[in-house]
């Protein structure tokens, strides 16, 4: 469960990495490598960072408190075993918890100076996190309706022992999960994490006054999130190859290397994805967060209608 958790923070570069390289050879360019993060990161860390002077404290532990989130947030989702660290002492609820206290403390830290870039993202960012988390919630209010459970240990061994079929609410959920996805770790149509224009920024409109090791700690967080986003796709609606206790070494192999060729298709139909559309309006966010919010009240609905039928 320690390695579980540890692999999924180092993996959390070169994930990103792989979809700017994905990205590079959709657009005809050579790309930068996939271990460029790593590079970024490291130069970063080496750097002194910079504070402004009217700083708080919230300020200079936003950035701990949204990588601390986030890592901890890595120990409660199974990646490739069904055991992660905190396999019995967070469930979705608390998931879902620990991703709105990253978001907040990134909010605070974006106006806690003053500056009207980071004040114009916090809002845009709450904004988004209102609407997202109630459609992230229905999504796993759906799944835990089917296994009875709010564990997600035990939802991915309920799903993962359950027949090969087409399953309306999970796709209705698989759906809405992948909306709020790219809202929540500002994908594109949502946000462009590649772009520096001021009236269209959300998250780096709020870390714009950070620098050095905090910056690092920003960066590293928010891909660590990203690839906790994809690795519940990978666990709850794509089950398979998911190691169970008492399978052995080979059952942890076969998991990890069955987690590692949905990581690289994931990460592969996401570049491809953000390269093909373009990003939308900041006023049309609500209707489409609407939309997952709308999906994932459907999956929940269909499975009291089949259950009463």
């Amino acid at each position: 469960a320690l390695a579980q958790a540890v692999l999924t923070v180092a993996m959390a570069p070169v994930l990103l990495g792989w979809i700017d390289q994905c990205r590079a050879w959709l657009q005809n360019r050579r790309g930068a490598g996939v271990l460029q993060p790593y590079r970024g990161l490291r130069k970063l860390f080496l750097k002194d960072a910079v504070i402004a002077t009217n700083a708080s404290a919230i300020f200079r532990a936003s950035p701990y408190v949204q990588f601390g989130a986030m890592a901890l947030a890595a120990a409660i989702i199974p990646v490739f075993s069904t055991r992660p660290l905190l396999a019995t002492s967070a469930d979705t609820i608390a998931l879902v918890g620990l991703f709105a206290v990253a978001r907040v403390f990134a909010a605070l830290a974006g106006m806690d100076v003053g500056t009207a870039f980071g004040t114009l993202g916090a809002r845009r960012e709450m904004l988004v996190g209102f609407l997202s988390e109630p459609a992230l919630l229905m999504v796993f209010f759906a799944a835990s309706l089917l296994t009875q459970s709010t564990l997600l240990p035990v939802i991915v061994e309920t799903l993962s022992h359950r027949e090969l079929g087409i399953y309306p609410s999970q796709a209705f959920a698989g759906v809405a999960f992948v909306m709020v996805l790219l809202a929540e770790n500002a994908r594109i149509p949502i946000d462009n994490p590649a772009t520096h224009l001021e009236l269209t920024m959300i998250h780096e409109a709020m870390v714009l006054e950070y620098s050095g090791r905090h910056l690092a700690m920003i960066e590293l967080g928010s891909a660590l999130k990203l690839l906790l986003y994809l690795s519940l796709i990978g666990s709850v609606f794509l089950p398979a190859g998911v190691a169970h206790p008492g399978d052995g070494l080979a059952g942890y192999g076969v998991g990890l290397a069955a987690y590692l060729a949905k990581l690289t298709v994931g990460a592969l139909l996401l570049a491809v994805f953000e390269t093909a559309i373009a990003k939308m309006r900041v006023f049309r966010v609500p209707q489409f967060l609407g939309a997952a919010l709308m999906l994932g009240f459907l999956a929940t609905l269909l499975l009291f209608v089949s259950r009463g039928l």
